[in-house]
């Protein structure tokens, strides 16, 4: 049992009724791993460190900008002007907010090789991604090892969540069979985000971490929730029907964790000798150039032909070419390392 003095900074938390001492104890002991730490990922980890979750894994592969200050809580110029990780700055950060809680910050980009290492030993998984690739890949690894997750994403003044408790809900794959096409739905970049958009999703998630990692699975949200602060809606749509949607989810019926096995997602090689990087990345039949040039024309100059699209845009300074085919695949001109290209490649075209 834990000291009483220890979990006074925790008190008005516990005067809730459906917490209290046994609760705060059980946030305490927890063990969550928080797939990327921008937007989402900021607020996620800022609200679970005050509520004493027990120990903190924090996955990210970017560097703090500038742009990113608007809606990503946990950062501030002097993290810009020191260049730092995010996940390097979230943890310093979040250690002068609560020294009890044990944090992990991990600078790497979640791939199918290493992204079942990182959730071991999680209670929980938690999605503070951008993208969907990343999504499938914690999906599969939440079926294939029981553990459950929320889902979260915001784009505009949109967003949406939904809880995944293998064996209970349906999963990921269930709602979403497969991820949009490059292009199909628009980033940050290409559409931007209103800060409470991520706020309110976030604090959605946020709030169903803390009932499951307090046992009380009656109350969480089994449905998928969506809303708009712009335009003052909010809407909620069944999905238990769709629970294993018969027998025909690939994931969770059918045990396929093809996002885990490299059937689906992007892969990269660096182009000797031409400081470029190719993207890959499959999609069910051929892309709309002309609506991908409207997605993207805001952010730089795109030219296309039937055959491919050319984007040209400057970001930080340095110029990149990108040479995007009917297939999706792309190659990236303007630097040679893979993840710089993926996270380019994630932002400007998306997954």
């Amino acid at each position: 049992m834990i000291d009483t003095p220890s979990l006074e900074r925790y008190s008005r938390q516990m005067r809730f009724p459906p917490l209290g001492k046994a609760g705060q104890e059980k946030l305490l002991a927890a063990r969550v791993t928080l797939c990327g730490c921008g937007a989402l990922g900021t607020v996620l980890a800022n609200i679970l460190v005050r509520a004493g979750v027990g120990f903190l894994r924090v996955i990210d592969r970017d560097f703090v900008e500038p742009s990113n200050l608007q809606r990503q809580v946990l950062f501030d110029e002097s993290d810009v002007a020191n260049n730092l990780p995010k996940a390097e700055a979230a943890a310093a950060k979040l250690r002068q907010i609560n020294s009890t809680v044990t944090i992990e910050p991990i600078v790497a980009d979640i791939n199918r090789t290493n992204i079942e290492d990182f959730c071991q030993g999680a209670d929980l998984i938690l999605d503070g991604s951008d993208n969907f690739e990343i999504r499938y890949l914690i999906n599969d690894v939440a079926i294939k090892h029981n553990i459950p997750w929320v889902y979260g994403g915001a784009v505009g003044s949109q967003g949406m969540t939904m809880t995944i408790i293998p064996g209970q809900t349906p999963c990921l794959r269930c709602v979403f069979e497969a991820a949009p096409a490059p292009g199909e739905t628009g980033t940050c970049e290409t559409a931007g985000v209103l800060a409470p958009a991520v706020q309110i999703v976030a604090s959605y998630q946020a709030t169903e971490a803390i009932k499951l990692l307090t046992g009380h699975s009656a109350a969480i949200n089994r449905e998928l929730l969506i809303l708009d602060v712009w335009e003052n809606t909010q809407r909620r749509v069944k999905i238990a029907p769709l629970a294993g949607r018969k027998g025909a989810c690939p994931c969770c019926a059918q045990r396929n964790f093809a996002w885990l096995d490299g059937e689906h997602g992007t892969q990269t090689t660096a182009l000797c000798g031409r400081n470029a990087v190719q993207v890959s990345h499959r999609v069910q039949g051929k892309l709309d150039f002309a609506e991908l040039a409207r997605v993207l024309q805001h952010s730089g100059t795109v030219t296309y032909n039937k055959f491919l699209l050319k984007f040209h845009l400057v970001e930080n300074g340095s110029p990149y070419e990108f040479t995007i085919f009917e297939d999706g695949r792309a190659i990236i001109k303007g630097t040679d390392e893979p993840e710089k290209a993926r996270t380019l490649y994630a932002k400007y075209v998306g997954h």
